[in-house]
């Protein structure tokens, strides 16, 4: 049975814990709503976007540009976010293996998947799994938590330069998706070649006017499409991360307030068990000496 001083000592370890822990969720619960917005403020913006991309893009050739070529099935390019810092319960662990999942699935019937991988925690994961194959990782470009658009340029622009080569034949983004602080959803869509969005037939559907003309507005858009589209996944995936860490700091506040009323009341019947036995020692003291 541990002593009083072991208990005490425990007592004190989880108490500090527990400081940290409630501390960690208040710095998660500030940056969550900031990210809140962001990502509130972006999805509009992406999702029309993809109305006018595929208003437009259905008007023209699939053949007329590069980005919405259909290839064959050769190699195809995984763009993986995850985050750098762990602390935030399943959140990293398991967009890694939905997109270990994805890969060995083969569902999309490519010969192979190479992983560009955002954020340190998804390449801690996978570079210990069999044929994962990772060709760049990209750590702390997120920084202090504040998703900025050059940030997403950067990444669509070497997305893009990388589609460009013709070394793949596909690129697919794999983030989570944002519902609530409690709730994240992994995605996974295909990033390049772009489909555009089919739009139904008994909706009005506006006609844009285009200058100088269609062709060069979608050689302007496709791209800056893509930009866009990474952007908010990053954005999506920062926000879902300080609603994971906010929930898994609460969970461990909790956990270490139960754990310090376990520990006080083994304390106190321990306490009572020494002065119990002390008095007993006293009493037959006592008697002896009778």
């Amino acid at each position: 049975m541990a002593s009083l001083k072991d208990i005490k000592k425990r007592i004190g370890t989880v108490k500090n814990t527990q400081q940290i822990t409630k501390a960690m969720k208040m710095v998660s619960a500030a940056k969550l709503r900031r990210a809140q917005d962001a990502v509130t403020a972006a999805r509009p913006y992406a999702d029309k976007m993809m109305d006018v991309l595929s208003s437009l893009a259905l008007r023209e050739d699939a053949d007329s540009h590069h980005l919405l070529a259909e290839r064959g099935k050769g190699k195809a390019l995984v763009v993986l976010i995850t985050g750098d810092r762990g602390l935030c319960g399943g959140f990293n662990t398991n967009i890694s293996k939905a997109a270990e999942r994805f890969i060995r699935a083969n569902k999309h019937g490519y010969e192979s998947y190479e992983l560009l991988i955002v954020g340190r925690k998804g390449n801690d994961y996978l570079k210990r799994r069999a044929g994962m194959e990772i060709i760049k990782v990209h750590e702390h470009l997120v920084g202090s938590g504040q998703v900025t658009y050059p940030t997403g340029a950067m990444l669509g622009q070497e997305v893009i330069d990388l589609y460009r080569s013709d070394e793949y034949d596909a690129v697919f983004l794999i983030y989570n998706a944002f519902q609530s602080a409690m709730t994240q959803i992994q995605k996974i869509t295909q990033l390049l070649p772009i489909v555009p969005k089919e739009v139904d037939e008994n909706i009005h559907v506006p006609e844009y006017l285009y200058e100088p003309n269609a062709t060069e507005v979608l050689q302007q858009i496709l791209p800056k499409h893509i930009e866009v589209q990474i952007f908010r996944s990053l954005l999506e995936s920062a926000a879902s991360e300080h609603g994971a860490r906010m929930t898994a700091m609460d969970s461990a506040s909790k956990n270490a307030s139960e754990m310090i009323g376990k520990l006080t009341l083994q304390y106190n019947r321990a306490r009572q068990a020494a002065i119990t036995k002390e008095l007993m020692e006293i009493i037959s003291g006592a008697e002896s000496i009778k």
